[in-house]
């Protein structure tokens, strides 16, 4: 029943969509969902796909060199110098702590020292593509669990250079003939002497570098100049592959160079326009990914191994998970935080299956090693949605921020009449903006670190999820007469309103919004105070230009107040309308012109044209006149 792409696509397709279907619908992650309908499909259950499953596995790995190019793009290059401490503090340590002892562990098993050493730098390696997958669904990158799995990933990633670097030369000392048997599988950077390795690196970065500014960016303003969007489509994937390619060629992670394209290409105006280009592109491509990491978990290896697979797979996520949590108590992370941290990364990497392959092609490891190490590499990826649903539900609603327990509940609800969900940058302006007119708020937020730095500061702040109906409760929404939802997660937002509307309907939702995508969900849950986090901004700078350009402040103050009433009435209308590209497209345009007819014609009407107000040119020049006299 293989062999066929168009079967073999079907396959996939319909294993992805009635999988991760019931996976959400029982509350589980996306990830359980693609990698049970991997393991379904796969060689060693229904086996509608065969070995080719692995030649599937190389393609759909550029969803995690994607995902990282994604990432890059969403860091500007100040912001990523300023978590250089994390990334090699918490990284560094976590990987040599890892390798030390698992080196250790295998030698006591029996196995050579070089192939201790081989085992040890992949099981120092996590997932960046199940990790950083969990953080997002999970509206966790803004935390501090979040933000030190990111660093730690980003370190392994970038030490897996120097990993496959080392490769050869371990070869070398364990059997003189192998890369002389495989040099023509070596990449450029294993072929050169090590100070030439290093070089080639940096010329590669540098060619990174300097292509995203004077040959991408030059590339892409021709492109949209075109006004055609298949070929800005086109484009982004000409640069995500044509970078992974260069970095490939020298012997470094396509993923890292693909990351380091998005960072070159973070300041540049085409950022958005390459994130919403490339984002579903990347989502479908890891599902493809955990699909085919699923399809190759070998169960006739398990079935002949099954206590040595199973006591190394335990011990293998023990190990990491009591270093993960050494890691983030040394750099002081609250308890609820290490346990993220801890049950988000204790499983073995993607990157594994390359380090592996490559040692095992310059013969360091045995044939049956490999099998059991790739069994033991999948088998920990799978594992890490359920183990980390775990923690979510069993442990951490008992563990986080003592305080929040021991306060009484009464004290809560008597206290304030607003409650305030999530105090990042946009929510701590909003509290502090209410606090300095004597209006105090119930603050909920995710982040115990963050939390225990607010209490510092006077702030009433209480550890959790919002999204609990109990935890609303204890923050006194029955008695609240507002509940601010400040968080940029939409999900979140959503979960929140559901509840607040049917428990608690007296209360009244002011909700942010990142753009009118997602105002349009929050409209058709009958939420009408929304406030989207661009709109005012853009309208103040707006504002700003023209008034120097000689507009007076009073009319374009009323302007301005004008275009968000005919903007808001347009949004409204439009959230009902489905959002097939060609009707949705036609009606937008329709409103577009519409508005800006009416905001002309009020400006010639002479509503705001003859507002002698305050900031107007003529009590100006009275005011001169009279200092004159």
């Amino acid at each position: 029943m293989t062999g066929n792409l168009l079967f073999e696509a079907i396959v996939f397709l319909a294993g992805a969509i009635i999988c991760v279907s019931l996976a959400k619908r029982v509350g589980l992650s996306s990830v359980i969902g693609y990698l049970l309908a991997g393991i379904l499909i796969g060689p060693y259950v229904l086996g509608f796909i065969g070995e080719e499953g692995e030649d599937i596995l190389h393609f759909a790995e550029f969803g995690v060199v994607m995902m990282l190019f994604l990432i890059g793009l969403e860091i500007e290059p100040k912001n990523f110098w300023k978590m250089r401490k994390t990334i090699l503090g918490m990284g560094g340590l976590q990987v040599g702590l890892t390798m030390l002892l698992t080196y250790g562990l295998f030698v006591l098993l029996g196995y050579d020292s070089i192939v201790a050493l081989v085992i040890a730098m992949a099981v120092s390696l996590s997932s960046t593509a199940i990790a950083m997958q969990t953080i997002k669904e999970k509206g966790m990158m803004e935390t501090t669990s979040g933000t030190s799995s990111f660093s730690i990933l980003l370190f392994q990633d970038i030490i897996v250079i120097f990993m496959l670097g080392v490769l050869p030369l371990m070869s070398n000392s364990n059997n003189d003939t192998a890369t002389l048997d495989h040099s023509e599988d070596l990449s450029l950077l294993e072929s050169l002497p090590l100070g030439f390795q290093t070089l080639a690196i940096i010329i590669s970065v540098a060619l990174i570098v300097v292509a995203g500014r004077y040959l991408i960016v030059p590339m892409l303003r021709k492109v949209a100049k075109t006004g055609v969007r298949e070929l800005l489509i086109a484009a982004a994937f000409l640069i995500v592959f044509a970078i992974s390619y260069l970095m490939e060629f020298v012997g470094i992670s396509p993923a890292l160079g693909a990351f380091l394209g998005g960072v070159v290409l973070s300041n540049s105006e085409f950022k958005h326009e390459l994130e919403s280009t490339l984002e579903p592109f990347k989502n479908l491509l890891l599902g493809l990914f955990f699909m085919a990491v699923g399809a190759s978990i070998n169960f006739i290896v398990i079935a002949k191994n099954p206590l040595t697979i199973g006591g190394i797979l335990i011990a293998v996520i023990v190990l990491k998970a009591i270093v993960l949590f050494v890691v983030g108590h040394m750099f002081k992370l609250k308890l609820d935080q290490k346990l993220l941290l801890t049950f988000n990364l204790s499983q073995i990497g993607e990157f594994a299956f390359v380090l592996l392959s490559f040692a095992f092609g310059l013969n360091i490891l045995e044939q049956e090693q490999m099998d059991i190490l790739l069994v033991i590499t999948a088998l920990s990826m799978s594992l890490t949605p359920i183990l980390g649903m775990i923690n979510e539900r069993f442990i951490l609603p008992k563990v986080g921020t003592k305080e929040f327990i021991k306060r009484p509940m009464d004290h809560i609800a008597k206290s304030q009449k607003v409650i305030l969900v999530g105090f990042g940058h946009f929510g701590s302006t909003v509290g502090r903006f209410m606090r300095s007119h004597g209006v105090e708020a119930t603050i909920l937020d995710f982040d115990s670190n963050r939390v225990d730095f607010l209490r510092k500061m006077g702030f009433e702040v209480y550890y959790g999820d919002a999204t609990r109906l109990d935890l609303l409760e204890s923050a006194g929404i029955a008695d609240a007469k507002l509940l601010i939802c400040a968080t940029n997660k939409i999900a979140v937002a959503k979960a929140i309103t559901k509840i607040v509307k049917e428990k608690y309907p007296h209360v009244e939702l002011m909700v942010r919004t990142k753009n009118r995508y997602d105002a349009y969900e929050l409209l058709n849950l009958d939420v009408n105070n929304i406030y989207r986090e661009t709109l005012d901004t853009s309208l103040a700078l707006a504002s700003d230009a023209l008034h120097k350009l000689g507009f007076r402040k009073y009319t374009l103050n009323r302007q301005v107040q004008n275009f968000i009433k005919y903007d808001e009435a347009s949004l409204r209308r439009l959230a009902a309308e489905p959002k097939r590209e060609e009707d949705y497209v036609f009606k937008a345009r329709k409103e577009i012109e519409q508005q800006e007819k009416s905001l002309e014609e009020d400006f010639k009407r002479g509503i705001v044209d003859f507002d002698n107000h305050w900031d107007s040119e003529h009590i100006r020049k009275q005011l001169e006149k009279s200092n004159e006299t």
